[in-house]
């Protein structure tokens, strides 16, 4: 990993999109954000195709291989589109890069990556919602920190990610905690440089997912990190697509088979726990049972929304609280949601999951 870069308090916005998508895209996209973004609209463009077009085929995002797997063992493989690849992609800044690449039609991510995307002038839909009730990530400190809660991270050097789940996360509990961006020195980084930067006490603080949480204490517990929970949840879990993608009828039908599968993937890991704990965390991930099962028990149930009011609300709440810290402009997110895709996970999901 890169030296992290300098923290001081208010550090220039342009460093966070330098450092996490480059010079050229921060200068040359981002003042054509409210056009391009407007363009095709939220109800997108045309009414969605009943069936899919023989030949249609996607490239998924499957990070760490998490949606073939779910599909190969809730027995949801067959899908009515080729999939050309399963791309190993999370992070929302790379999500957005392959996005730009055309290397990547459809993708998993929180609410910050579309918004994120928007900024920069790149035109991308959210086409299923999956709505998070309980917190995800947890502060995970560095080694001999005597950090106790949120309070404490005045005038500290915390890991911020501004174009993912991570940052949102970071700038809420702040909010909740009273302190603003300015109360504390933020370091731009990714997710993936979070470890190493606490390891090497490049930052005090750093927000972790609950499944990143066991193996972190495992090795830097002994030495003195540990972890600050907050109740700050991360409303929504999301699939979203260029809307090039979503303008081609085979695509955007492909895309409309797929989400149902989506959610029917995610509500049977929730239902067989068991089977998840040891097929992805113990097989492939090397976690020990019992750290599989602190996991699972930190499990989100899924909730899929007949309607995306309440995630319009947050989405729109999740970019003014960007744009209030100087890091996005004020605009309305509708523009972000392609609401032809609305319901089509619900519909997929027993009753006690549409909600």
């Amino acid at each position: 990993m890169p030296p992290a870069s300098p923290a001081v308090p208010g550090v220039d916005r342009r460093l966070f999109l330098s450092s996490l998508l480059g010079v050229a895209a921060a200068a040359g996209l981002s003042g054509c954000a409210g056009a391009s973004a407007a363009d095709s609209g939220a109800k997108g463009s045309a009414p969605l195709a009943t069936s899919v077009p023989s030949g249609t085929s996607l490239k998924i995002a499957s990070y760490q291989g998490v949606q073939q797997l779910q599909f190969k063992l809730a027995g949801l493989s067959d899908l009515p589109f080729t999939v050309s690849d399963w791309v190993n992609t999370g992070a929302g800044p790379d999500v957005i890069n392959a996005f730009r690449a055309k290397s990547l039609d459809v993708a998993n991510n929180a609410g910050i990556p579309p918004i994120q995307a928007h900024f920069q002038g790149y035109d991308a839909k959210i086409v299923a919602i999956d709505i998070t009730r309980r917190p995800s990530y947890v502060f995970a400190t560095k080694p001999g920190s005597d950090i106790r809660d949120v309070q404490g991270f005045k005038g500290k050097k915390l890991a911020f990610s501004q174009g993912q789940a991570q940052g949102v996360v970071l700038l809420r509990a702040l909010k909740q905690a009273g302190l603003t961006h300015d109360d504390v020195h933020l370091v731009p980084l990714t997710s993936n440089q979070f470890f190493t930067a606490l390891q090497a006490g490049q930052v005090d603080i750093a927000p972790l997912a609950n499944q990143q949480a066991p193996a972190y204490l495992k090795q830097y517990g002994p030495k003195g990190a540990h972890t600050i929970a907050t109740d700050v949840v991360d409303l929504l879990n999301l699939l979203w697509a260029p809307a090039s993608v979503l303008a081609d009828p085979a695509k955007a039908a492909a895309v409309a088979a797929y989400v149902p599968r989506w959610a029917k993937g995610q509500v049977w890991a929730y239902e067989h726990p068991d089977a998840w704990n040891e097929e992805f965390y113990v097989k492939t991930q090397n976690l020990t049972l019992a750290q599989a099962q602190s996991i699972t028990a930190l499990a989100n149930k899924p909730l899929f929304p007949p309607s995306w009011d309440e995630a319009v609300r947050w989405e729109q709440g999740t970019a003014d609280l960007l744009a209030e810290g100087g890091f996005v402009k004020r605009f309305k997110v509708d523009s972000l949601f392609d609401r032809r895709f609305e319901g089509l996970a619900a519909k997929a999901v027993p009753a006690e999951y549409q909600r």
